[in-house]
């Protein structure tokens, strides 16, 4: 109970520093509207691309895709706060503490995970009053939220690890722009697979983002299939605790280096 009582702690330690950063929480939230709503219009007319399979419209084939680039994009800046710590002299002031590791680590990421729901509801309900449809209904919308929660858990601990090892904001800045971006277009976030060239292809077979984007795109199907969506599931929890254990062995590694 201890371990989960101080993550708890740490939960609020993060969502309190946020609130008090009102300009920042809006902007999280009005960042992924607009992706949404220039996006939809400015490939609106890719549905009549023969070979396009992404549904009625293609407001209904991005707002997945939306939901997981917003995970991505939130959590990839989650270390920020680590090397923030770390200048301040808080993160050394834990460590020599009795605190768990691992609370460390899993306050962190809950944290980006609660606040990842709050934007995709919203991105949910822009997205209904532009016109989308979610066949799926409010259990597929939830696939599709686990789904980005799963790929933000696993992005913020990839953040936070790399923030221990690096201590630098531009570095930690590079890495993330170098990340993002191009695993977004390497997947079928904007774009079916089948138009894209077999290179592409191949690779989202093995890319997590697009594992994210094709199980909440399914989900959101009135037919959907849900071995798929389930399979999908499970590979992003796994890749999830991985990336989380590579995140709790780097503040083991940094105590060590202090």
């Amino acid at each position: 109970m201890t371990a989960i009582a101080e993550s708890l702690y740490m939960i609020q330690r993060h969502t309190r520093a946020l609130l008090r950063q009102p300009w920042f929480v809006a902007i999280t939230l009005v960042q992924p509207i607009i992706w949404l709503f220039l996006f939809g219009q400015l490939f609106k007319s890719v549905t009549e691309i023969p070979g396009f399979a992404g549904g009625a419209s293609y407001l209904d084939y991005l707002m997945p895709g939306v939901v997981v680039m917003t995970a991505m994009f939130s959590s990839g800046w989650s270390g920020m706060g680590t090397i923030e710590d770390i200048e301040r002299g808080l993160m050394d002031r834990f460590l020599v503490g009795p605190l768990h590791r691992s609370a460390l680590i899993v306050g962190r990421i809950v944290h980006e995970g609660l606040s990842l729901v709050i934007q995709a509801l919203v991105i949910g309900g822009i997205g209904l009053l532009l016109g989308a449809r979610l066949e799926g209904g409010a259990v597929g919308f939830g696939v599709l939220v686990i789904a980005a929660v799963l790929l933000a858990f696993a992005f913020a601990s990839l953040s936070n690890a790399l923030a221990l090892v690096l201590r630098q904001r531009e570095s930690l800045i590079g890495v993330n722009q170098f990340m993002v971006l191009p695993l977004t277009f390497l997947s079928a976030a904007f774009m079916p697979l089948a138009l894209a060239p077999d290179w592409i292809e191949t690779f989202a077979r093995f890319n997590p983002v697009n594992w994210a984007v094709e199980a909440g795109r399914e989900a959101l199907l009135a037919d959907a299939d849900w071995s798929l969506i389930l399979s999908r599931l499970v590979a992003l929890g796994a890749v999830a605790i991985v990336c989380a254990s590579i995140a709790t062995g780097a503040f083991r590694s940094y105590q060590r280096s202090v």
